[in-house]
């Protein structure tokens, strides 16, 4: 807040006009010299011009438009118009916001002086391209001597007692004293020494004149005393409203007894526009951003060395996704009853990849984008893995990482969000169904486009980066997702191996390019070893990534202990019996472990195997409610007299047999946490194996993305819509012949009438002259239109045509067809 005088520059000021008409009105110029409506302007481009249009703007052709009106009517809806100023780059949305405080229509000097203040010479060397985007995007239309900024912006960036402008401007003088009295108006008038006039108009008109002539006003100014020059200091960039009491000081009774300062309400007074910009030179933003910030590179690393690092962090991601979704294979976690993944199974998660729960989150609906979990669809509804994950382990590691980068990339499921609260203050959960960020997946390719576009082995600063995304999107609104986005999307490229080091890697590179990026990984990638060394401590090391059906069988046998460029396993006696449960024999064990290590397999190790595998299957647990049998009934009476097992309620029914009222399958983990080896045995009596493939959901599909509004056209339904539209405005605007009869003749722009016998015969004198005719027709649904048709047939009550508003051979019913009229000779 400044606290000085506050005078404008005089030699430069950007004097405003008084605001004339509203804005996107059909008034205005002379003829010939300005399109006088949105709708003229589009007519006038050429037909790759309207492509772009719809390009840029997807949402205009939904359905496609009948016509050019409908069209620029389309382009003027609130919802279109909010969605194309939420892609316009900073420096184009300050130049909407300077038009939306400026005269309407505004001449260009005018535009220019409110952007640049006649000193910003980049300002002014990027106007013209700003202006040339909102042309394109039709927010903006007329010549250089009238720019008008469609209706329903300037309602949505001009100032409002609910809404300020981003600008920091206020109303105008005849904006804010539209319910002042005539006579507090001819008071104001009176003060700043103006002559008083018969009517309010005049005096706002003379108000208003004297606050934008820079010389009359410099010396307003120049009366003021010190304390009112702070006072405007506090308002001039906005907001422009500030509080008073019922008794202001001197300096505030001074302002707003000349109009300086304007009531609001009751206990409120704002600074009108035009005092704010005389005081701000002229300028309708106090910063300009008319060039894109720079997006250095920070620091420079060897590719060699970037690539290595991501390779190494994409050999990491392929470990923890294999680990996370085999840990769902047996018992997966349920899905709660509003969808997704509860918070404690979530930290069982983390807890198995030994990682925070939000990078938990993460892998989790990584995998799940890529379509290797999902819900089993059961009454019980869990987790598991899809049929797809069986295929995926199977393919090279390079393959398999490109599978989870190509889903990572367009989806648009946002794992960050878990934990946070909806709008309804609802916890987002994992894998639940309120993650989606339709914005996600541009954020993701446009950090990904800056990265490539410094020097190879180029990171930059994170700050740079987001600055530069905050110039090509500013945030209008409080959300600052994309910002979040952004740096989410830092994070998870590094984590997944798409960058290294903070710099584009050549696999991410390829990614980005739409190009296969496992030929540029797989050589980055060590070669799967088979063998071990076992070591002494019940541990083996595997010395690099381990061949398919060694590390398989080895996760079964024992567990991981530590990760990095070498994993440690340890063998426990749980880790043995898994395997015995598996369908493992002790003598298979044994072969698999001499076949496999490098060194001796240990005695102690040996031993183990033994141990387990003799107590294994002693005891067999089935289902009655469930029983435990067993030929030893010493054995059976120790567990019955153990104090842990009261839980699990025992009770003899045989010298070699206990009912238990806990199911099967808590019994085992009961007997199993008290030191036994017990096995499940099925109906028969057979011991049941646990296949690692056992529970898989049924056939599942990746989720699909959520898109950010519509598609983007391709070319093959630019054209044809723009066919369309061509056609459907001849149709609209056609010159017709005057009708014998005053009685047919039409209101313009309203189906024609006639009768049956004058259609008939209309129709059928241009059948036999191969001429056009308009006609006003009334489908089944009761829709009415019209058409521009050729007729080549009439007969059966039916006209069969070519039609060129459709552009194709239609055929319609007479009695549907509300009047005919020729077309002028000069048509079609």
């Amino acid at each position: 807040m400044g606290t000085g005088r506050l005078t404008g520059r005089r030699d430069q000021e950007a004097t405003v006009p008084e605001a004339s008409t509203a804005a996107g009105s059909a008034g205005g110029s002379p003829a010939g010299s300005s399109p006088r409506s949105l709708a003229e302007a589009l007519r006038a481009r050429d037909d790759a011009a309207l492509a772009a249009l719809l390009r840029a703007r997807p949402d205009l052709l939904g359905p496609v438009p009948g016509d050019v009106t409908q069209l620029a009517t389309r382009a003027g809806t609130r919802a279109s118009v909010v969605r194309a100023l939420d892609r316009l780059d900073r420096f184009a949305l300050q130049t909407a916001e300077a038009l939306a405080v400026a005269p309407d229509p505004c001449p260009y000097p005018v535009l220019e002086g409110l952007l640049t203040g006649g000193e910003d010479e980049r300002a002014r060397a990027a106007l013209p391209d700003a202006l040339a985007t909102l042309r394109d995007q039709a927010l903006v239309w007329g010549d250089e001597d009238r720019l008008r900024l469609v209706r329903t912006a300037r309602e949505l960036l001009a100032p409002a007692a609910s809404r300020p402008s981003p600008t920091g401007l206020g109303p105008t003088v005849a904006e804010a004293t539209s319910g002042m009295s005539p006579t507090r108006v001819q008071e104001i008038v009176a003060a700043v020494g103006l002559p008083a006039t018969h009517d309010p108009v005049s005096a706002v008109a003379a108000l208003t004149g004297l606050f934008t002539d820079p010389e009359r006003m410099s010396a307003l100014l120049d009366e003021a005393p010190a304390e009112a020059h702070q006072v405007l200091g506090r308002l001039v960039w906005g907001p422009p409203y500030g509080e008073v009491t019922p008794n202001p000081t001197p300096p505030v009774r001074w302002l707003r007894d000349r109009g300086l300062l304007l009531p609001a309400t009751a206990r409120t007074v704002l600074l009108p526009r035009e005092v704010a910009l005389h005081l701000r030179g002229g300028l309708a933003h106090r910063d300009t951003a008319p060039v894109a910030p720079p997006v250095p590179a920070a620091r420079e690393h060897r590719p060699q060395l970037v690539d290595a690092n991501a390779a190494g962090q994409a050999l990491a991601a392929l470990g923890t996704v294999e680990e996370l979704v085999k840990s769902w294979e047996h018992a997966g976690p349920p899905v709660l009853r509003a969808g997704g993944l509860s918070v404690r199974d979530l930290k069982r998660a983390a807890a198995l990849l030994d990682t925070t729960e939000p990078q938990a989150a993460f892998w989790i609906e990584l995998a799940y984008a890529a379509g290797l979990l999902a819900s089993d669809g059961e009454a019980d509804e869990r987790y598991a893995p899809t049929p797809a994950f069986d295929d995926w382990v199977e393919l090279p590691p390079a393959e398999r990482w490109s599978q989870l980068a190509a889903a990572w990339l367009p989806a648009t499921r946002t794992a960050p969000l878990v934990g946070e609260q909806d709008t309804k203050g609802r916890t987002l959960s994992a894998l639940g169904p309120e993650l989606d960020r339709s914005a996600a997946p541009e954020v993701r390719r446009r950090v990904l486009e800056l990265l490539a576009e410094l020097p190879e082995g180029g990171s930059p600063d994170p700050g740079t980066l987001l600055a530069r995304l905050a110039w090509e999107r500013p945030v209008r609104g409080a959300s600052d997702l994309r910002a979040r986005l952004a740096h989410w999307v830092l994070t998870e490229a590094e984590v997944l191996g798409v960058t290294g080091r903070g710099a584009l890697s050549g696999p991410g590179r390829a990614l980005l390019e739409h190009r296969d990026p496992a030929p540029l990984l797989a050589p980055l990638l060590p070669e799967p070893v088979d063998h071990v060394l076992l070591q002494a401590d019940l541990t083996a090391v595997a010395p690099g990534p381990l061949r398919r059906p060694l590390g398989d069988t080895l996760a079964v046998l024992a567990d991981v202990e530590s990760k990095g460029g070498a994993t440690v396993y340890r063998f426990t006696p749980g880790s043995v019996r898994r395997a015995l449960d598996a369908g493992h024999a002790a003598a298979d064990l044994h072969a698999f472990l001499k076949e496999h290590s490098r060194t001796p397999v240990p005695q102690p190790l040996a031993y183990l195997i033994d141990d387990v595998a003799r107590r294994h299957g002693h005891l067999r647990v089935g289902a009655a409610s469930s029983y435990v049998r067993c030929d030893d009934d010493a054995m059976l009476g120790e567990i019955l007299a153990d104090k842990r097992s009261a839980g699990l309620g025992l009770r003899r029914l045989a010298p070699t047999v206990l009912a238990a009222q806990a199911e099967p399958t808590v019994l085992l983990e009961g007997l199993r946490a008290m030191g036994y080896a017990p096995a499940a045995e099925s109906r028969t009596g057979d011991v049941l194996v646990a296949r690692a493939d056992a529970h898989r959901t049924p056939a599942r599909s990746a989720p699909v993305p959520v898109p950010d509004g519509p598609p983007v056209p391709d070319a093959t339904l630019l054209a044809a819509a723009v066919r369309a539209i061509r056609a459907g405005d001849v149709a609209a605007t056609a010159v017709r012949k005057e009708p014998a009869a005053t009685s047919a003749a039409g209101v313009p722009g309203e189906l024609p009438r006639t009768s049956a016998a004058e259609t008939l015969a209309t129709v059928q004198a241009a059948a036999l002259t191969g001429s056009a005719v308009w006609i006003g027709y009334v489908n089944a649904e009761g829709a009415a239109s019209q058409r521009v048709i050729a007729p080549v047939r009439v007969e059966g009550g039916f006209v069969t045509g070519y039609d060129h508003t459709a552009d194709e051979v239609r055929t319609y019913a007479l009695h549907r067809i509300t009047g005919v009229a020729e077309l002028a000779d000069d048509q079609l």
